[in-house]
């Protein structure tokens, strides 16, 4: 598909202290102007403009019914952890900035008047008035508290149902469970002890107060790390992306070149059942076998399927170490028909394929029909990364993170490097 330029311009807000518990940012009338070239590549047709840059760690986003965009950041801005963008003039950049929040986390959605937030172990909610944007911070209610997190795959991503019922990730704090993690020749763990309390998804109530694990519901087990989920409300389901594992090259040259231990294991869709057991650490899927096998540390020869026959078996497979951030399936009226009940998933991009070139730093798009992939994945924006192309290393300037849906039908896409927010139409 022809793909476009499109050089957007922002505005880099200075902050300054106001009353009450709130960060307000300068507008760009009164506070300093600069000009943040962000770059990326859309398919003929699309435009993108720069909601606002700098923000720093911008993790996941929302956008409530009157378009104002709430961003949770992993690290602190002027001491707030939420960020609200209001755009005043409607000409998609923000013209108002202010923040709320003092923890910092990954998740945030919007629904039924709530906005919930995620730090790394506690889900939070506040009451929202759509209508205009404002949150009740006084509101604040500690939804789930007390949940595993030990440094590696912390964070806790967030979605509801239509039923009153809150999902979360809780990752694996392991590559492949291994009795010393991430050593060479150390067994994996059989049974994996992390399971009992991560390495799954969670079912909470979205309602209750102080839920912990006695009151949660492991709804899926086997899943190294999910940062990108969302509820499929065509098919009223669960849908996740997994982060597979690492090192299979390092570990097991015998059995993987440098190629092919970059390209994989696959990074996962999965569509999620309750009681669904999706192999790790036992299985992983093969790339080049397309198959799911059993892992080395477990006896695995890129042969044996053995337990891993019985394992869910994801519905879409992506190369190896893109690191799938964020998962949104599009119900706008804005895009043409073909992105109708399609997902959208960010990837954040690879930091362990050296000395293959560094790959992902893009968002794909995978049209779906009744709830299941209805043709191959493509690239919907690119150039965020600015790396030259074939590069085996160097830092990424942009890396995508978050997705979200605007009332019109745009989509929103956040960078947690630089912090800048993208709205990306289609048309006029």
């Amino acid at each position: 598909m022809k793909k476009v330029l499109i050089l957007a311009c922002s505005v880099m807000f200075a902050a300054a202290a106001f009353a009450n518990d709130t960060t307000r940012v300068k507008s760009p009338s009164t506070g300093i102007v600069k000009r943040d070239e962000a770059p990326i590549t859309l398919p003929q047709g699309f435009k993108s403009v720069v909601v606002a840059a700098d923000l720093g760690r911008a993790r996941h986003l929302v956008v409530a019914a009157n378009g104002d965009v709430f961003v949770k950041l992993s690290k602190l801005k002027d001491g707030k952890g939420i960020i609200r963008l209001h755009d005043k003039n409607g000409d998609g950049k923000a013209d108002e900035v202010t923040g709320f929040g003092t923890y910092t986390g990954t998740g945030i959605t919007i629904k039924n008047g709530y906005l919930y937030a995620s730090s790394d172990e506690e889900i939070f909610r506040y009451k929202i008035d759509e209508k205009t944007g404002k949150v009740d911070e006084g509101s604040e209610q500690k939804i789930v508290t007390g949940l595993v997190s030990n440094h590696q795959h912390e964070t806790k991503s967030i979605v509801l149902d239509n039923n009153g019922n809150l999902y979360t990730n809780i990752g694996a704090p392991s590559n492949c469970c291994q009795v010393q993690d991430r050593v060479k020749g150390s067994p994996g763990q059989d049974p994996c002890p992390i399971l009992e309390k991560a390495g799954g998804i969670w079912q909470f109530k979205a309602d209750k107060t102080n839920q912990s694990y006695p009151e949660g519901v492991r709804y899926a087990t086997g899943l190294r790390n999910v940062m990108g989920l969302d509820w499929n409300t065509e098919v009223n389901e669960l849908y996740v992306m997994q982060h597979g594992r690492d090192m299979l090259f390092q570990f097991f040259p015998e059995l993987f070149n440098q190629k092919q231990g970059a390209e994989n294991p696959a990074e996962e869709m999965f569509r999620i059942t309750k009681g669904a057991d999706c192999g790790w650490p036992y299985c992983y899927y093969d790339n080049d076998k397309q198959q799911k096998l059993l892992c080395p540390e477990y006896g695995g020869n890129r042969e044996k399927v053995d337990r891993c026959a019985d394992k869910t078996k994801s519905i879409v497979q992506f190369p190896g170490h893109l690191a799938p951030n964020a998962l949104l399936f599009y119900t706008g009226k804005q895009f043409p028909e073909k992105y109708k009940n399609g997902a959208f998933i960010a990837f954040h991009g690879s930091w362990n394929r050296a000395p293959e070139p560094q790959a992902g730093f893009f968002v794909v798009f995978v049209p779906f029909k009744n709830g299941m992939p209805s043709g191959k994945w493509e690239v919907f924006a690119d150039g965020f990364s600015q790396i030259p192309k074939d590069a085996t290393n160097g830092r990424a300037k942009y890396r995508p993170c978050g997705l979200a849906q605007g009332p019109d039908g745009s989509l929103f896409v956040s960078d947690d490097s630089n912090g800048t927010i993208w709205k990306v139409s289609y048309g006029k």
